[in-house]
């Protein structure tokens, strides 16, 4: 069934009112192994809008003990077959620990930080998918579980902290009852742009995270093109894979590092870099087809696979900053730039004809808004624009090319908010 129209809207963030003055009633049912329930201290609900760190729609359990070290607030997750099962980050933010190897302890663990004195911690881990500093959306898959460590079998221990104090867990706005079984709402829409029905403009779409992913994609008439192509830990990809015009999906798995691309000759697999980096994808040499590369955060390097299979390879941006490609100053090639969410700041690179490189900056956006680039009135340079979660509105920067000041503002609401 078609979408309704999307509406313009003016560029504005809503307040949540998550995390300022409801309390929780205590811990619910925990569980005591056999013991029975007790009752505790009734916790402020975390600022952070944390969802379970399980892919979209899938079932888990989580229980606690009264000796659970660090913490009884703790949660021990578990399902049936569950080992080497994605593990998603609840809520977006910024890795401050990721640690790739430990017999010890927690084993293999991330840790994210949400901002404000509250974090998340994922433990046990079979293989860390995430880079130390780098800027994670909710989501995004941060490991897979395993049983490293001080483990007895696979979980996941997960553990919410404030000020580095375990605190009772909560999720989608209401406290966790331990010892339940839940199912994960972890279901988020992705921001892209791209020119998908060719006609020289880039269209607003969303990579909405499911069982069965899809790409969807606004006509100008209000109605929805629908595309599934991957699974909802899967990073997505638009490329002009075979030169003809029109932007296709593509997909890039983490764990195996392997990209997956849909051209009209069937698809296309490639596998390159790391399962901890980030896929891109763009014209580097300018010759219409699209090829992939990579953002590696903790060394802030762009690794760009060209389509003879050679690697280029330069630093640019910080660990934290979430890499864009475009094309720039519209010659034909496709450069790449980097967006820092605090600073709501965009930072472009180009290379001139002459091998000359130049960086320039754009600040739009408002803290928090996730970036988008495209081209949106068709004249061969690609702009910038944001996408705000909290009301799911796109603002595109409509200008004769990224960094002029003559520019206006056109914003779409589009996708499902968080």
């Amino acid at each position: 069934m078609a979408a309704a129209p999307a509406t313009p809207a003016t560029h504005s963030r809503s307040t949540s009112t998550r995390g300022r003055a409801r309390v929780a009633v205590g811990l619910g049912a925990l569980l005591l192994a056999g013991s029975p329930v007790l009752a505790a201290p009734a916790h402020a609900e975390p600022v952070a809008d944390y969802e379970v760190p399980f892919p979209c729609g899938q079932q888990w359990t989580g229980s606690t003990r009264a000796k659970h070290s660090p913490s009884r607030f703790s949660i021990d997750w578990n399902r049936p077959d569950d080992l080497g099962d994605p593990v998603v980050a609840s809520a977006p933010g910024t890795v401050t620990t990721a640690q790739a190897s430990g017999s010890s302890g927690y084993g293999r663990y991330v840790v994210v930080d949400h901002g404000g004195g509250e974090s998340t911690l994922y433990a046990h881990l079979q293989a860390v998918t995430v880079q130390l500093g780098q800027r994670v959306d909710q989501g995004v898959q941060v490991g897979l579980l395993g049983s490293t460590g001080n483990s007895s079998g696979p979980h996941l221990h997960y553990e919410q902290r404030l000020d580095r104090k375990v605190q009772e867990a909560w999720f989608s706005g209401a406290a966790f009852t331990y010892g339940s079984t839940v199912v994960s709402r972890n279901c988020l829409d992705v921001p892209m742009a791209a020119d998908v029905l060719g006609d020289d403009r880039a269209e607003l779409v969303v990579f909405r995270r499911q069982a069965k992913a899809q790409f969807r994609v606004l006509r100008a008439d209000g109605t929805v093109k629908r595309m599934s192509m991957g699974t909802a830990t899967d990073e997505p990809l638009l490329g002009d894979w075979e030169g003809d015009g029109l932007a296709n999906p593509g997909i890039r798995t983490p764990t195996g590092s392997t990209f997956r691309l849909r051209t009209p000759r069937g698809p296309v697999s490639v596998t390159f870099g790391l399962s901890s980096d980030r896929g891109i994808a763009g014209d580097w040499d300018g010759d219409g087809r699209w090829e992939v590369g990579v953002h590696r955060a903790r060394s802030g390097h762009f690794l760009l696979r060209g389509a003879d299979g050679t690697t280029t390879t330069f630093a640019f941006g910080d660990a934290d900053d979430l890499p864009l490609t475009g094309d720039w100053n519209g010659d034909g090639r496709t450069d790449v730039g980097v967006y820092d969410t605090d600073s709501a700041l965009f930072t472009l690179r180009y290379v001139d004809a002459e091998g000359t490189e130049w960086t320039a900056s754009v600040a739009y956006g408002e803290a928090g808004a996730l970036p988008v680039a495209g081209d949106w009135d068709g004249n061969g340079r690609t702009d910038v624009g944001t996408w705000d979660p909290a009301s799911a509105t796109f603002s595109r920067r409509v200008a004769p090319s990224p960094t002029s000041t003559n520019a206006r503002t056109v914003a779409v609401r589009f996708g499902r908010p968080r």
